[in-house]
């Protein structure tokens, strides 16, 4: 049993790159049909109702309101200004792969803050996986022709750059404050934070139109069970568990396995540089990771 155990949780790292990673096709599949904060608000919504029936379920203890503080800023930080800064920077025109190409420094902000923060150490090669990670998203994005029309201006670029600190800050933030808390009750304080804030953006920005849909709902569905309740369970849980840079440096694999499922779905083209660049990502992954296996032999 120990060993079963000990297998299904090698998998938690790899279960959430492939669902973090499909969070910008469902996006692409509802946008059309709604605005993007207002998405994102009802998104958030019923997944506050989802997570709180879960703690009633498992007879959750509350929380004192120096914790809910606490997740309430997680919360802003990971799922508000991250999802929030990723929409608007898409939908005010900045391309998906140029937007995840800001947001791919991630790991390397978050390794920086981390040595900031818990004093944490690096090796050199460690820093040499998380410098060749970036080289290859990059790579894997420029070669899948994704960077057409790109629109550099100042709200989509500042949007892109928001949801890079929100995430880095988010991932440090909770890993410092948050590591003792009920995954189940934090998410639920998380989710009331980043809902107000994204009700704040759609009742002042947008019109809150919707052309109901099949494939809307589908994508909503998908948003929440798979995104906002699976795998946002499983990063809080590799933040608890892990150092903040390993858990990191698993982002760098989104892009590449985004571009792969827009391949297979929307048939966006996936060259042969753009394939060897998703094996240096890999490598990159591999080298940062690797620390932990060698220490504990």
């Amino acid at each position: 049993m120990t060993n079963l155990r000990a297998f299904t949780l090698s998998l938690v790292p790899f279960i959430f790159v492939f669902l973090w990673s499909t969070g910008f096709i469902a996006a692409k599949y509802a946008l059309p049909f709604i605005e993007p904060f207002f998405l994102l608000f009802i998104r958030m919504t019923i997944t506050v109702g989802i997570f709180l029936l879960l703690c009633l379920l498992f007879r959750v203890k509350r929380l004192s309101w120096q914790q809910v503080g606490h997740q309430m800023v997680t919360g802003l930080l990971v799922h508000g200004t991250y999802l929030g800064g990723v929409f608007a920077a898409i939908k005010w025109g900045m391309p998906a792969g140029i937007t995840a190409i800001v947001v791919g420094i991630q790991p390397i902000l978050t390794a920086l803050l981390g040595w900031i923060a818990f004093g944490a150490r690096l090796r050199a090669l460690q820093w040499f996986g998380l410098a060749l990670g970036f080289i290859g998203v990059t790579c894997v994005l420029l070669t899948t022709g994704q960077q057409e029309s790109v629109d550099l201006s100042w709200p989509p670029m500042l949007a892109a750059v928001a949801a890079l600190i929100g995430i880095s800050l988010g991932t440090i933030y909770q890993k410092r404050f948050g590591s003792e808390t009920h995954l189940l009750i934090g998410s639920v304080w998380q989710y009331i934070s980043a809902g107000l804030l994204m009700a704040c953006l759609t009742f002042s920005l947008e019109s809150r139109n919707i052309i109901w849909d099949g494939q809307l709902i589908l994508a909503l569905a998908w948003l929440v069970f798979a995104l906002s309740v699976t795998a946002i369970l499983l990063l809080m849980y590799m933040i608890r568990e892990g150092e903040t840079a390993k858990v990191a440096s698993y982002f760098y694999l989104v892009p590449p396995v985004a571009s792969i499922e827009a391949w297979f779905l929307f048939d966006e083209s996936l060259s042969p540089a753009g394939i060897i660049a998703i094996f240096v990502t890999v490598l990159g992954v591999y080298l940062v990771v690797k620390k932990n296996e060698v220490r504990n032999r």
